[in-house]
């Protein structure tokens, strides 16, 4: 899949994605819903929707960050007894649990340190995992989606939010000159890291959405995949099921 995009090019990609985390905790909510001018709350809630049918009892959220999709979880009345968080970055889980904690949900969502390459789970775990603008960061795409695959209880569903990009005039143009020009410009300024708003647009652009996507699913055991493009294509609602 070519060279890796990574956030300052130091290192290998896992580790700079867990400093760069680490550096923009503080903002990263703001900013998130900044940029998104809040319709990133409509994808997620989509998302939710969708795996409210499976009735999951136990559920994975992995890049969880600061437990935005966990917690939407649990205010839609997901119906779960329990969603796991994990993410790379400490510093994105410490901000998670205090908002956890304001809201009185210790006991219904648990944050881990964990790598989604490498979960901390035994095989057949849950009943359905979320991962929302997480599987970009993903420093080997395949190792990761076969990991998340592994833990699901076969049958389960697997869900992934994530950035794509549109083709359709005018939605790819203002897309394109709001996310290589505008984001890093703001994003440096209020995270006051120079490279993290820089590297969102370019880890878009290297991500292979649409069914190309869907195509890693299937070659690492996916069955039902599918694609639901939300927004006029900014990002796309990824489906899978492992199988029985």
């Amino acid at each position: 899949m070519g060279t890796p995009v990574k956030p300052y090019n130091e290192g290998g990609k896992k580790e700079e994605v867990e400093k760069m985390f680490d550096n923009i905790a503080h903002s990263y909510d703001f900013l998130n819903h900044f940029f998104s001018l809040g319709i990133d709350i409509l994808w997620r809630k989509k998302a939710i929707r969708i795996l409210k049918k499976e009735n999951p009892k136990l559920v994975l959220d992995v890049a969880t960050g600061t437990a935005d999709f966990a917690m939407e979880a649990v205010r839609m009345n997901l119906g779960a007894d329990k969603i796991v968080g994990v993410d790379i970055s400490e510093g994105m889980l410490d901000v998670g649990r205090k908002k956890i904690k304001e809201k009185g949900w210790d006991s219904k969502i648990e944050l881990k340190k964990g790598d989604s390459e490498n979960l901390p789970f035994d095989t057949s775990t849950f009943d359905g995992y979320t991962v929302a603008f997480g599987v970009r960061n993903f420093e080997n795409l395949e190792k990761g989606m076969a990991e998340m695959l592994r833990v699901l209880k076969p049958g389960a569903l697997g869900i992934v939010l994530e950035f794509s990009k549109p083709k359709k005039f005018p939605v790819k143009q203002g897309f394109q000159v709001y996310f290589k020009y505008i984001m890093p410009l703001i994003g440096k300024v209020v995270s006051k890291d120079n490279r993290a708003y820089a590297y969102l647009p370019e880890s878009v652009q290297a991500f292979p959405s649409g069914t190309d996507f869907l195509d890693v699913m299937k070659k690492v055991g996916y069955i039902d995949t599918k694609c639901i493009p939300v927004s006029g294509g900014i990002a796309s609602i990824y489906l899978g099921r492992k199988m029985k």
